[in-house]
């Protein structure tokens, strides 16, 4: 199992809406800009996506069972995990490539937007 490693990053600066970055980050998080971007609109969402973020980034996931050991409720819908973020507030809906250790951000959605269920064509 390979799982996020536990290390010494830096901190992050929830008044800046900076992430954390490590030299030996692993996965390539494409468009963290959109976290960003969503954490400025929802401040509630800072901290909580700058958690999943952050493991995010260390981990070596192989494939959902991996990921599902470090975020139990990220659920797989077609070729898309959907991860609760901000204890069910939110909707994190990313696609992984495992071999290339990248993961893209489809979709930060409030849980409302979620049920409206549009956002299934990126899937």
């Amino acid at each position: 199992m390979r799982t996020a490693e536990s290390g010494s990053c830096g901190s992050l600066a929830l008044v800046d809406l900076r992430f954390a970055l490590c030299e030996h980050d692993l996965v390539n998080v494409v468009k963290r800009r959109t976290l960003l971007h969503y954490a400025a609109r929802h401040p509630d969402a800072a901290e909580p996506l700058d958690r999943w973020y952050r493991m995010a980034k260390r981990a070596r996931w192989q494939n959902l069972d991996e990921v599902q050991n470090d975020f139990p409720h990220g659920d797989t819908v077609g070729k898309c995990t959907v991860f609760n973020i901000g204890g069910n507030k939110y909707r994190l809906i990313v696609k992984f490539d495992f071999w290339g250790q990248a993961v893209y951000i489809k979709h930060l959605l409030t849980h409302a937007e979620y049920s409206k269920g549009r956002w299934r064509d990126d899937c």
